[in-house]
């Protein structure tokens, strides 16, 4: 069974985050995925490994220490989040693979409008030469993942200047409308969505 979408809109980080903990314990082996497409009030979240010194200043945004891997990073409108309710086991999946998996849905979003990107082995994440436009990070509990992946789409990339992105100091950040993608979020979000089950769908065939 495919994942259901859920299309909350501009939501606030920490109810979702809640939501998404929540979902996770009370799932069982029958509970059917999710994919939940957001947006974020600006917020800065901070994983398990997150050392404070990459927040470089305080401003007044929050910052909220979180249960996912990785180090800081920002949330902002204009920026689609895609969280990833998954049983991994029901896919046939290992977190390694899911990640691939979850920076090719975004590769090949890209491709699409005619943008080259590429995933790091030594840093997580989708790069458009140097540059970062999609960032990632998983919990899994009990064989079932969530958080996700967020794409730069059209937003206000100042705050990334007050942290160094995902532990990375100086790390260029990008976005889709700086590389020539002026197609609505929601356009956007949609056709992330389905690459995401497509590959999931893949990857699942091939087992």
């Amino acid at each position: 069974m495919i994942p259901h979408i859920e299309l909350l809109g501009l939501v606030e980080y920490a109810p979702t985050w809640q939501a998404m903990q929540q979902f996770t314990v009370e799932r069982t082996s029958s509970t059917r995925d999710e994919i939940w497409l957001v947006q974020h009030p600006p917020v800065y979240t901070q994983g398990l490994a997150g050392k404070p010194e990459h927040l470089l200043r305080s401003t007044n945004i929050p910052v909220v220490k979180i249960d996912r891997g990785g180090q800081i990073t920002y949330h902002g409108p204009g920026q689609i989040v895609a969280y990833l309710l998954l049983d991994l086991r029901r896919w046939k999946i290992n977190v390694r693979e899911l990640v691939r998996l979850m920076e090719q849905a975004v590769i090949d979003l890209l491709g699409a409008f005619g943008v080259a990107a590429q995933g790091r082995k030594d840093a997580p994440g989708v790069y458009v030469a140097d540059a970062k436009i999609a960032s990632l990070g998983l919990k899994i509990k009990h064989g079932c993942c969530y958080h996700g992946i967020a794409l730069n789409v059209d937003m206000d990339l100042a705050p990334f200047a007050n942290i160094n992105p995902c532990g990375y100091a100086g790390l260029r950040v990008t976005q889709c409308c700086e590389l020539g993608i002026n197609v609505p979020i929601n356009e956007l979000q949609a056709q992330l969505a389905q690459n995401l089950i497509a590959l999931l769908q893949q990857h699942q065939a091939r087992k």
